[in-house]
């Protein structure tokens, strides 16, 4: 396998292209990153739109010196080109279009009139206005602009991210360009991940610039780890192994009402390879498969006080619609030093500093918000803050849940991959509770879990989306669960082998 298939992808802020950019200018290398993008834009195009008449659109900073870097490379490779340009006033901006006139493309005024005659000619355009140095609002000309490219219903290409987008937002204002691809340079930008910003990129491509090695993850504000790497950390057993080397999970949940949060949780579990999983309540679960084992308490804090230390399972998941007495049986088992995920009900202020290292908090954007003392709204804006901040206050691991969700760790954060908008359905939450504790039974440390956890599940809810469409259940997910294992493992037959997992657990130590 090459370095670059197992090689993360970086996340960069507006500051960090600035650090990036100004480190290229130092080294005298950023007119050959400008070279670099523009080629690799045109390259995209004629990927994605072999023929017709291409109209770019060219800014008057960095972004549309890319835009004309790449007329010249289409120009070269015979493709019939339009360029509009607004007044140079970068530097690069300004020798690409000398050598865009030498090599004999003429480049028109971009306003309206022009705009309008170049959209009844052309087939597709290129997006060169703005890049990850603009912030909102659009000046009206420019949204006058915006709006005749979309209102053309032509494709779009844009590159870096879509004009009228905040790079490192992922809110909205204003009337973006809507892009059917976004070629996007050096790191990806939190508004080409997460939405509303991103439901505006259409399909991301990340081109490689080839940057000096860690100049980009210097200044990355989070990853998005290789698949390879992903599927590396799942657990694999040998030939000789028994239910009492995989693990045994405990899950604490259900009041009345609230039953199926924890049958859920324990399902996934065993389909995610635990060797026997106990759930704990005080509410009748159901059975929803006979391999699940259910202990009903008249009183579940005094159950989980009496449960002496050589009785503690592997690793437990607690919240799952646990209620009202869930702040306390988690105060409990976090006092048992043992992994632990919190969800749900469990996910309250108050526990915060009653974490350890081998825990995982796993808030959606309303709990996090809550845990946070904020609004939603501030959470979804900034999710890669917002997790950040939730792991600084609570310890452990987060998984900020969403499309995709934020993994925040002490050494970082992490993007996951993958997912199926029909997940959007109660109970994957309680899913992917029980997908954690069972990798974290057979093994992996919290954030090994949280990154394959969250994969798996995400795999799975894609090959349920395959199978039943738009609505799924979380129960249609864990039925995937299995093949989703499968899929990871063999996407890429050169992934690494993956890390060691047959660690005997004898009794309750992990050797």
């Amino acid at each position: 396998m090459t370095p670059e298939r197992l090689r993360p992808e970086v996340v960069l802020s507006p500051a960090g292209v600035r650090a990036i950019d100004a480190r290229l200018e130092r080294a005298g290398l950023l007119d050959l990153a400008m070279e670099e993008a523009g080629r690799a834009a045109a390259d995209a195009i004629q990927l994605f739109f072999p023929v017709g008449q291409v109209l770019l659109l060219a800014g008057s900073g960095a972004n549309g010196g890319d835009a004309l870097v790449a007329a010249r490379h289409l120009h070269a490779l015979g493709r019939a080109v339009t360029v509009l340009a607004l007044p140079a006033q970068h530097p690069l901006t300004r020798l690409n279009r000398r050598r865009l006139k030498a090599v004999g493309v003429e480049v028109g005024r971009l306003s309206a009139a022009p705009l309008r005659r170049a959209l009844r000619e052309s087939q597709g355009v290129i997006d060169g206005l703005l890049g990850t140095g603009f912030r909102p609002p659009l000046r009206p000309a420019l949204q006058e602009l915006v709006r005749l490219v979309n209102a053309s219903g032509q494709p779009v290409i844009a590159l870096d991210l879509p004009t009228g987008l905040d790079a490192g937002s992922a809110a909205v204002t204003g009337e973006p360009v809507q892009a059917s691809v976004t070629v996007t340079f050096s790191g990806l930008k939190p508004a080409l991940l997460y939405g509303p910003a991103a439901h505006y990129a259409g399909q991301v491509q990340l081109a490689d610039l080839r940057l000096p090695p860690g100049w980009a993850l210097a200044e990355a504000l989070a990853t998005r780890p290789a698949a390879a790497e992903v599927a590396g950390l799942l657990p694999v057993r040998f030939a000789d192994a028994h239910k009492g080397t995989a693990g045994h999970v405990w899950v604490i949940g259900g009041h009345p009402g609230m039953v199926g949060a924890a049958a859920l949780a324990g399902w996934a579990a065993l389909r995610s390879g635990a060797g026997l999983v106990t759930v704990h309540s005080e509410a009748p679960v159901p059975l929803v498969t006979p391999e699940l084992m259910i202990r009903q308490h008249a009183s579940l804090l005094g159950a989980l006080r009496d449960t002496a230390p050589a009785s503690r399972p592997q690793a437990l998941c607690v919240g799952m619609g646990l209620g009202p007495q869930a702040e306390d049986a988690a105060r409990l088992v976090l006092a048992w030093q043992r992994p632990t995920v919190l969800d749900a009900d469990a996910l309250q202020p108050s526990l915060a500093g009653a974490g350890h290292a081998q825990c995982i908090w796993t808030p959606h954007p309303g709990e996090a918000a809550r845990l946070l003392g904020t609004n939603t709204p501030d959470v979804t804006r900034d999710p890669i803050q917002a997790a950040r901040a939730l792991q600084e206050r609570l310890g452990g691991v987060v998984i900020l849940k969403g499309g995709p969700s934020t993994i925040a760790a002490p050494d970082g954060i992490r993007v996951s991959r993958g997912g199926h908008p029909g997940m959007a359905s109660a109970g994957m939450g309680d899913t992917l509770s029980g997908v954690l504790a069972a990798l974290l039974g057979q093994g992996l440390s919290a954030g090994e879990a949280a990154l394959a956890g969250t994969a798996l599940h995400a795999r799975a809810g894609e090959l349920a989306g395959q199978q039943h469409g738009y609505g799924l259940s979380a129960t249609d997910v864990i039925e995937q669960l299995g093949r989703a294992w499968q899929s990871l493992v063999l996407a890429d037959n050169t992934a690494p082998t993956p890390k060691g997992r047959h660690d005997i657990i004898e009794g309750n130590v992990i050797k």
